[in-house]
């Protein structure tokens, strides 16, 4: 296993701020409530679930974006949750992230050159400046885009480009594990079924695994191997993809299926 995440767990102060006064007798909200999950090398593996349901924390905190309470995470037989400095970054390197909003994951002040390269300046110091523009415009061009907009700020591309970009600058370090979280929910339909068909070129092409976000159960169909739905901050049902959409046990999911015209496969 690639990925294993053991009882992880985040909890949040109730309330706080304006009017409102709870959180001040030290409520907790539970974002994320002992979940754990193994994910293969080579696989995808969906988390599934409704706006609130922690789907989000729980992916920052694979990446250490946003620190557990506690429980395990190892990436490639590692202790995540024991590295810090220099051993740390070396595997962050080796996993990366494509955000939901297109435009906001990307800096307006930068040109997109420069969003792309950043990693590189930021793993690869030693890199020549003129290997590191090549390889940008190596990836720019593998995600659908000219090497013309190595020059071009974020607001002069569409949300589907913009998303390219994103996945560009998340694979300019051929990592093994990308956390895509909810990535093509910001995009017209026609525009993310495009997306989705890259990152799964991409996937082949690079030997990626895929931790994927979605509270859409079409696109997880489209898309991954195994699935998790996820519910207050719980897993109520994983498995393979075919069986959980075809053939539900749980009612929660029933119910996230009864509200889908069709599930295609």
């Amino acid at each position: 296993m690639i990925l294993e995440a053991r009882e992880l767990r985040k909890t949040y102060a109730k309330g706080g701020g304006g009017l409102s006064s709870s959180g001040s007798n030290g409520e907790r909200f539970t974002a994320v409530d002992g979940v754990s999950f193994s994910v293969a090398a080579g696989e995808t593996f969906a988390i599934v679930g409704e706006s609130g349901c922690g789907k989000t924390t729980l992916a920052r905190m694979l990446l250490r974006l946003i620190e557990p309470d506690s429980g395990e995470l190892h990436f490639e037989g590692a202790d995540l949750l024991k590295l810090s400095g220099e051993p740390l970054r070396v595997k962050r390197r080796q996993m990366q992230m494509i955000f939901q909003d297109p435009f906001a994951s990307l800096n307006p002040r930068m040109r997109v050159g420069a969003i792309v390269a950043e990693p590189l300046e930021i793993h690869e110091p030693e890199l020549p400046a003129a290997d590191r523009r090549d390889r940008v415009a190596a990836m720019l061009k593998r995600v659908g885009l000219n090497e013309d907009a190595t020059k071009r700020y974020p607001h002069e591309f569409s949300g589907g480009q913009r998303q390219r970009v994103g996945i560009a600058r998340a694979l300019i370090l051929r990592p093994k594990l990308v956390v895509a979280d909810e990535p093509v929910s910001a995009l017209d339909v026609s525009v993310g079924a495009q997306v989705l068909l890259l990152l799964q070129e991409l996937q082949r092409e690079f030997g990626l695994t895929y931790i994927f976000i979605s509270h859409s159960l079409p696109v997880v169909a489209q898309i991954a191997n195994r699935v998790a739905v996820m519910k207050r901050g719980r897993f109520v049902e994983t498995g393979d993809v075919d069986l959980v959409l075809k053939r539900p046990v749980e009612e929660y999911t029933k119910e996230l299926l009864a509200a889908v015209p069709e599930i295609p496969r």
